[in-house]
């Protein structure tokens, strides 16, 4: 993998809403690698690796979502590979059980 590790928690009405296969198909589309959780406070947790301005587009979308969904808040900082190999063996990009 090259390029940078980003891990993201959006927050709002992004939780029964379709929003985690929104992500993951975003995410698919743009050939990124990483995953996206539920976290039991309401909130989605994801981690987004690939190049920069690709990353940097998929958490410009997160801030949008899906049309059912209500973003209030997208928090990105650093990420690292340990949180990248969180995803499923074999995958570039996982859904992943809720935390």
């Amino acid at each position: 993998m090259s390029g940078v590790i980003r891990h993201v928690t959006i927050s709002g009405r992004v939780q029964g809403v379709g929003y985690r296969a929104w992500v993951d198909e975003q995410a698919t589309s743009r050939g990124l690698e990483g995953w996206v959780r539920n976290r039991r406070d309401g909130s989605v947790e994801a981690v987004f690796a690939g190049p920069e301005a690709v990353v940097a587009d998929m958490i410009a979308a997160c801030g949008r979502g899906p049309f059912s969904a209500r973003v209030d808040a997208v928090h990105a900082v650093s990420g690292n590979s340990d949180l990248l190999n969180l995803r499923r063996a074999g995958e570039r990009f996982s859904v992943l059980p809720t935390v």
